[in-house]
């Protein structure tokens, strides 16, 4: 098939890249500059697909990044997974209308649009058709083909791949429904379709929702068990040892990515526009959790008090930036938000992340080594990437306050 994937990020390129593996002509299509020279060039700048992997589908010729819409004419099938932000609190389609203003004038008869980008129930109904329909002259389910699949894609995880794990598939109507399970099919090992656009759309912010609601309760959690004097990362290893009806969250400085800190408020904004009615798991959830990096902070101030020092002009040393263990990924993550917190209260922050970027303004460093931890007042862990030397930091730390549980408690180590 002539394949057309509309955004070469986090979801767009591995799908680019593994429908080109499957034999199809693929078109990637990218409007931003630099990402397309790198493309180009076969650096890849998502952590989940190596540079050499672009390389071969770069050599094959059946993967094409461009920028020009005019490429994307003659599409049998072409997938939307472009961004879907919150501007000022509110869901933004702007990314899913103007990619599909751009198909629209290049709809032909007989071709499938997929809608992959998190959204709310009924935006492929009544916001992706609409813009096909009136921008072809075609009508969707009969002349042209309409489906959405919510992307599941977890940035670093080895095991659960775009191509192994199960794909949620939805339809317009039932030869809609078809045409994307075919497409699907044959790129991933197993599709799961759904009864409808909507209920596809649902479950893709219910995953999220789900997961982001049972993480502000644990964070609640570790809270009150502060207080109390409860160790609970013991109290959480008794009950996760439990073979039935208990999934083990655990408490961290807040969530990132795209997944858990945007989608849900898409749910919950949907609820109150279209019912009128508030989704309040999900707006305490959000609460809990964008006070995570603040109690962080607090907790951090609390430490240094103890032990006679201020946090202003306090020397911390943030272990991680990425939102996630081993992944350069820092979309909305909680590192960012209690790193900023901390310098607008006087602190001097040094970041080590051997994956991030490099962030303006931020002291970002690859390597941790013992003179930095010796020269600071406290540690703070932020995200629990692998290569950070635990016995190194044990041996060196002043003070740790880790976010993450991932070190021994002990007399110089404090967990969240």
């Amino acid at each position: 098939m002539h394949v057309c994937v509309l955004g070469q990020g986090y979801v767009g390129l591995p799908l680019a890249l593994r429908a080109a593996e499957a034999g199809h002509q693929v078109v990637g299509y990218e409007p931003d500059t630099t990402r397309r020279t790198r493309l180009a060039d076969a650096d890849s700048y998502v952590e989940d697909i190596s540079s050499e992997r672009l390389a071969d589908a770069l050599a094959t010729g059946n993967y094409r990044p461009t920028g020009d819409p005019d490429q994307v004419k003659g599409f049998d099938v072409a997938v939307i997974t472009v961004p879907t932000p919150l501007t000022d609190r509110a869901p933004d389609l702007t990314c899913v209308r103007d990619a599909a203003e751009l198909l629209a004038t290049r709809l032909e008869p007989g071709a499938t649009v997929v809608l992959e980008s998190t959204t709310y129930p009924g935006t492929t109904r009544d916001t992706l058709v609409p813009i096909l329909e009136a921008g072809s002259g075609l009508t969707a389910g009969r002349d042209f083909h309409v489906g959405f699949s919510p992307e599941r894609i977890d940035p670093g995880n080895e095991t659960w791949r775009l191509e192994n794990t199960p794909k949620v598939v939805a339809g317009l109507t039932d030869g809609c429904l078809r045409r994307v399970k075919e497409f699907y099919g044959t790129v991933v090992e197993h599709t799961v379709p759904a009864s409808g656009l909507e209920e596809a759309e649902l479950a893709k912010v219910f995953e999220n929702t789900y997961r982001h609601v049972n993480i502000a309760l644990v964070n609640e959690l570790a809270k009150l068990g502060h207080l109390l004097g409860i160790d609970v990362g013991n109290a959480l290893d008794c009950a996760a040892t439990k073979p039935f009806g208990f999934h083990r969250f655990t408490p961290g400085p807040g969530v990132g990515g795209h997944c858990l800190p945007i989608d849900p408020v898409y749910l919950s904004h949907h609820v109150r526009r279209r019912l009128g009615e508030t989704f309040r798991f999900v707006e305490l959830a959000q609460e809990v959790n964008e006070r995570q990096p603040a109690y962080v902070v607090e907790r951090l101030q609390s430490a240094l008090n103890d032990r006679g020092q201020c946090l202003k002009g306090a020397r911390v040393l943030a272990l991680g930036l990425a939102y996630k263990a081993g992944t350069s990924d820092t979309r909305e993550s909680p590192a960012r938000h209690v790193i900023e917190l901390l310098s607008r209260r006087g602190a001097t922050v040094t970041v080590v992340d051997p994956h991030a970027p490099y962030e303006s303004g931020l002291r970002v460093h690859r390597q941790l080594r013992a003179g930095q931890l010796r020269d600071c007042d406290a540690v703070l862990v932020l995200t629990d990437h692998p290569e950070f030397d635990h016995d190194l930091i044990h041996a060196h730390a002043p003070y740790v306050f880790d976010t993450r549980r991932a070190l021994s408690a002990g007399d110089r180590v404090e967990h969240l």
